[in-house]
C-alpha cells in the first residue's frame, strides 16, 4: 500500500541513530522484519530508500531505525535525522519475506542497521512466550536500551566488536531446536560473515531468513 504518515516520534537511539516512529495507516499490516519504502522531495527531487521495520508490532504505529554514515550522509539522510513529530512521509509496503512468524526460538544475526529488525522481532517472541536470542556486531551500538530489557526478560544479547569473529557468538546462540528459526540483517560484508558461521555450526542455510542490505 501507499500511504502519507504523520511522525508520532523521534529518538536517538545510537550514535548517529534515529527511531522514527510512524502513525500506521489504516489496514496497515506489517510483521517484524519486513520492510518498507520511505519517500520524499527535497528541494524539488524525489528521495526513496527502504528501512526494515524495528518495532514487534504495528497497531497505532510502528517504527523504522535510520542510521547515518557523516562521511556519507546526502540530503535524504539529513531530512529524515531532523524530522520532528508531526512531519509527514510517504511509504510504500509493506515488503519483504524474511520476518517472524511465531516460531518458538529465534536467532537474529544483525550487523549495523540490522539490529533495527533484530529487536523487533525479539520483542515479539518474548511477548508471544517464545525464546529470543540476538548476536550483534557493532563498534557503536544503538538500542540498548532495548537490549538492556531483552536480557532481563531472558533473551540472549552478545555484542561483537566490529572487528571480532561472530563464529563462536553464533555457535553459542544456537541451540538447535527443530522450530528454531534463523534470521540474518546486514551489509553484504556482514552477511557473508554470518552465513559463513552459519555453516560452520552446521544451520541448514536454505532454511535461514536472509535480508541483505546491500
Amino acid at each position: 500500500m501507499d500511504a502519507t504518515v504523520a511522525v508520532s516520534a523521534a529518538r536517538d537511539v545510537g550514535p548517529q541513530t534515529v527511531a522514527l516512529e510512524l502513525e500506521s495507516p489504516d489496514e496497515f499490516d506489517a510483521e517484524p522484519g519486513q520492510f518498507v519504502k520511505v519517500s520524499a522531495t527535497i528541494d524539488g527531487e524525489g528521495y526513496a530508500r527502504f528501512y526494515t521495520l524495528s518495532s514487534p508490532g504495528v497497531d497505532d504505529t510502528f517504527e523504522v531505525t535510520v542510521g547515518v554514515d557523516p562521511e556519507e550522509a546526502g540530503p535524504f539522510s539529513q531530512f529524515l535525522l531532523d524530522l520532528a513529530p508531526g512531519d509527514d512521509l510517504e511509504i510504500s509496503g509493506p515488503f519483504g519475506e524474511s520476518y517472524y512468524e511465531g516460531e518458538s526460538r529465534v536467532v537474529v544475526l544483525a550487523g549495523g542497521p540490522g539490529i533495527g529488525p533484530a529487536v523487533g522481532i525479539a520483542e515479539a517472541a518474548v511477548a508471544d512466550g517464545n525464546d529470543a536470542a540476538i548476536v550483534y556486531r557493532t563498534d557503536a551500538p544503538a538500542h540498548g536500551d532495548r537490549l538492556d530489557a531483552l536480557r532481563a526478560s531472558g533473551a540472549s544479547v552478545t555484542v561483537v566488536d566490529e572487528s571480532g569473529d561472530i563464529d563462536d557468538a553464533v555457535a553459542a546462540a544456537l541451540s538447535g531446536d527443530a522450530d528454531e528459526q534463523v534470521f540474518v540483517y546486514g551489509f553484504a560484508g556482514f552477511v557473508d560473515d554470518a552465513v559463513s558461521a552459519l555453516d560452520a555450526a552446521g544451520v541448514d542455510l536454505d532454511d535461514a531468513k536472509i535480508e541483505n542490505f546491500g
